[in-house]
């Protein structure tokens, strides 16, 4: 922190900037960014104010970040208004536009957020968190954020004839106001990835409510390869089931570094169980659990019985792999019948005698299949827990797998952010905690349907007392740090908006459990140990990230369609790497984006893999036990667990961001991303689904399922995003590696785009290297690993000497098939010190790499000319 005499510096360096030109201005009805109208017909009730006006200092921002706002701050300003009553949920319109090009971010769920674009106001969707506006008349760009004012937090909305509306609402009736100056932020800039951050870095500093990504620590796992149990299991999952999957990988020569033990281990029951002190039995799908709370806050029966040691001997518990889908399956059975009885009844039919005798067999079948539900867990000594034996449970269990598995660095453990789905019991634990009604917002209401949030209102919340959210935390995090456990994956965030009537509002109860979250994150998980998921929202990035730094860009990884569409086995990959790609832009700011898990055996396995070795961050599976294509993932991942991982966050390429990926019949994703000594281009045909606004739900568009052109240029990799790969963008020529179609191409900067055609649900990966000139004969650009997605990613350090003899040295990382283009045939090759055999035909220089375990798989090569 800052010498307290040095906190006046940002506020004369905010001020230096009245002294700047202004970019916006609001007048006559019009509010204009450097002389080009972006909005009319304003309401003379909406005000624009300079950010130098609204600013209010403070000693725990960083000086540089300060100072950096400080001399931009002339490119943006905040929108406010003014009503003549006070309410607890105001809209006004900000003005109308009309044939001006936007991309957007809105929620289609409460908890996830996808792209949308569009060209009027009447375009927008409800609850949009952010819109981009192209403004080609000066080559720039406009972002409007709708961000936090007091105890208000703030949405766009579409209104009519052009119009688009902000909705500020508190969350709570008793909340009220009707005077807001800085209910937005709006800014200006001529990059966009720029603009991100400077936008961000602004609301940053003006809020003080949470940090940027580049203030804070991020989780160990973030460049690792790691396996999460929920496809796998479900709510099935047991200790047995989580060894035999974690040591198939091992065996395998993959071995996780990171394992998510996700929804099924927590002590859980409902408010109708005649034992309040028993665990729920018989859950295997998600939904069953929704209405369930929290009755202990330490694990359930299935991990507390396991004895240390067990699995560790010769006569270890056997696994059937097959188990877990027979219980899956059969419980998706039961889910259908479930659903066809219901579709019947809001049909009229009065006769349901076939269908409750239907579901009543398919409940008898699931009950015996899940009659050996805690054997596996109990043969061999692996059950019955002695009261406070410390050699049973999730301690002993976490402890075998590390005396097991030694490459294994973290466990995380899975829980919502109110403790269960619905809360904590009343009166079962030592938290005050009380059944509280859900409320669901009316701009939630015009979103998707979603099991999800009809189960959670349903129900209603178990909510503990925000002034007890410091206690929730705490004793559920120091129980599971005690126990070996080293983070947690924090989901259902978005249900403190639906029970903050009685708690000052959703901002003020955000930030009382927001607040205990972060404090027991430090205390308990090394202040980084948490994965943040269905928390696509403002309130949580505004609120929730001071501490948290990293979490989900994307809904979950679909591997069919829940409401039954065949197809959607394959145009739902497409969608979520849409979400991905796109929620990167804003949530990159404030944490590291996780694409979620995927299945590597899933028929678009392929084409998930590959956007998920340039996305920059971890690689996690959520196979099941004994479905691997392990050929497909050392594609991925190195043998010692890690991965080759990009720089920077994967982005839409510029010339994607004012398009549609989904359904416009033309248009390919391009995501572009950084490595240390190159870029990467990933180009992927998503056409042939998406957000329909009439009927408020992502379907399939057939039509748009079909081949489609990409055309790759150089340029549309960002180089300047990193200032140490700044200069990799200058260079006179490049390599171009296409990964698929194992092919090898010399561009420039002046070279037409390289056009190849993506089939539905394919992708290709551009690996682009800058050219070195050696000598007057020689040049030279090394790719890298070809059997990794990632190929450039494989290469760790690089240099050139000219002294003597022309050299290229570098340190690869990985096993496989090294490739580099040189204009010439090297006079001698070098492996670790040692001359070695090497093969080169027509500027292709091959060399077969092994994997060198001493060495943590890093080979020293040099070529010499």
């Amino acid at each position: 922190m800052a010498p307290p005499n040095d906190s006046l510096n940002p506020i004369i360096n905010v001020s230096e900037s009245k002294s700047l030109e202004q970019y916006f201005d609001l007048s006559n009805g019009k509010l204009s960014v450097r002389g080009v109208p972006l909005l009319s017909e304003v309401p003379s009730n909406v005000t624009l104010n300079p950010f130098y006006s609204i600013f209010q200092p403070s000693d725990d921002v960083p000086l540089p970040l300060l100072h950096r706002v400080g001399a931009l701050s002339h490119k943006g300003g905040f929108l406010g208004f003014n009503k003549e009553e006070a309410s607890h949920r105001l809209i006004n319109s900000l003005g109308r536009f009309s044939d001006r090009d936007f991309l957007s971010i809105f929620r289609f769920k409460t908890w996830w957020s996808t792209m949308w674009v569009g060209n009027s106001g009447s375009n927008v969707q409800l609850e949009t968190q952010w819109v981009l506006f192209d403004v080609p008349e000066i080559k720039s760009y406009v972002i409007i954020i709708p961000i936090v004012d007091g105890s208000f937090r703030s949405a766009l909305q579409p209104g009519t004839d052009g119009h688009v509306m902000i909705c500020a609402e508190s969350g709570s009736t008793q909340v009220k106001a009707s005077n807001f100056d800085a209910i937005a932020y709006i800014h200006a800039s001529d990059n966009p990835y720029n603009l991100m951050k400077e936008a961000f870095s602004a609301i940053r500093v003006h809020l003080n409510t949470f940090r940027l990504l580049e203030e804070k620590t991020v989780p160990n796992l973030v460049d690792k390869f790691g396996w999460c149990t929920w496809d796998s299991f479900y709510l099935t999952v047991e200790p047995v089931g989580i060894w035999h999957g974690i040591n198939e990988f091992a065996e395998a020569g993959v071995s996780p570094r990171f394992l998510i033990v996700d929804d099924g281990w927590q002590s859980i029951n409902f408010d109708d169980d005649q034992d309040p002190n028993e665990d729920a039995k018989n859950l295997v799908l998600c939904g069953s659990q929704m209405n369930a709370r929290l009755h202990r806050l330490d694990e359930c029966k299935k991990f507390k019985n396991y004895k240390g040691g067990c699995m560790l001997g010769p006569n270890a518990p056997s696994f059937d792999p097959k188990r877990p889908k027979m219980l899956i399956g059969k419980a998706v059975e039961l889910e259908h019948a479930e659903k066809d009885r219901d579709k019947a009844i809001q049909c009229g039919v009065t006769d349901l005698s076939d269908f409750e005798r239907k579901i009543q067999k398919l409940n008898q079948e699931l009950n015996v299949l899940l009659g050996g539900e805690e054997s596996s867990a109990s043969n061999n000594g692996c059950g019955r827990s002695p009261c406070g034996a410390e050699s049973y449970g999730l301690k002993a269990f976490t402890s075998d797998l590390r005396t097991k598995f030694k490459g294994l660095d973290d466990i995380y453990v899975w829980h919502a952010l109110c403790g269960a789905w619905s809360g904590v019991k009343p009166g079962a634990t030592h938290l005050n905690a009380r059944i509280t009604p859900c409320i669901v917002s009316p701009g939630l209401v015009g979103t998707m349907n979603d099991l999800a949030v009809d189960k959670v209102v349903e129900g209603g919340m178990g909510l503990v007392h925000p002034d007890h959210a410091n206690l929730l935390y705490d004793s559920m995090h120091s129980y599971l740090s005690g126990v070996g456990i080293t983070g947690v994956k924090v989901d259902v965030i978005h249900t403190l908006e639906y029970v903050s009537e009685e708690y000052g509002g959703r901002v003020e109860l955000a930030k009382a459990y927001y607040k205990g979250l972060s404090d027991s994150l430090v205390k308990n998980f090394n202040g980084s140990g948490l994965i943040s998921s269905m928390q696509q929202c403002n309130d949580f990035f505004f609120l929730g990230t001071k501490q948290i730094s990293m979490g989900r860009a994307g809904d979950d990884f679909w591997f069919q369609d829940p409401s039954g569409d065949p197809m959607g086995v394959y145009w739902l990959q497409g969608v979520h790497m849409i979400h991905c790609s796109y929620n990167s832009m804003w949530m990159g700011q404030m944490i590291v984006p996780d694409w979620d898990m995927f299945q590597s055996d899933h028929l678009c396995a392929k084409y998930h893999a590959g956007s998920r070795a340039i996305c920059g961050g971890p690689v996690y599976l959520s196979d099941y036990v004994g479905s691997h294509d392990f050929d497909l993932i050392k594609k991925l991942v190195h043998p010692d667990g890690t991965i080759p991982k990009c720089q920077n966050f994967a982005l839409p390429t510029r010339d994607c961001l004012f398009k549609n990926p989904l359904f416009d019949n033309k248009t390919a994703l391009k995501i572009w991303n950084l490595n240390k000594y190159g870029g990467v281009i990933g180009g992927f045909n998503c056409q042939g689904a998406g957000w329909d606004p009439k009927e408020h739900r992502i379907k399939g568009y057939p039509d748009c399922y079909k081949p489609i052109f990409c055309s790759v240029h150089v340029s549309d990799i960002e180089w300047d995003q990193n200032i140490e790969a700044a200069y990799l963008g200058k260079a006179k020529e490049y390599l171009v590696y296409l990964n698929q179609a194992d092919e090898l191409r010399l561009v420039t900067p002046k070279s037409a785009a390289i056009q190849i055609t993506l089939q539905p649900s394919s992708f290709e990966l551009f690996t682009f290297v800058p050219v070195q000139k050696l000598s007057d004969s020689i040049k030279f650009a090394p790719i890298g690993l070809t059997n990794m997605f990632n190929s450039g990613g494989t290469v760790q350090e690089l240099e050139y000497e000219s002294e003597g003899e022309f050299t290229a040295k570098m340190k690869v990382k990985g096993g496989g098939n090294f490739l580099a283009y040189s204009s010439g045939c090297p006079k001698k090759c070098y492996f670790n010190g040692a001359e070695v055999a090497f093969e080169w035909s027509e500027g292709k220089l091959n060399l077969s790499l092994p994997w060198v375990e001493e060495a943590a798989g890093i080979s020293e090569l040099g070529f010499v000319f």
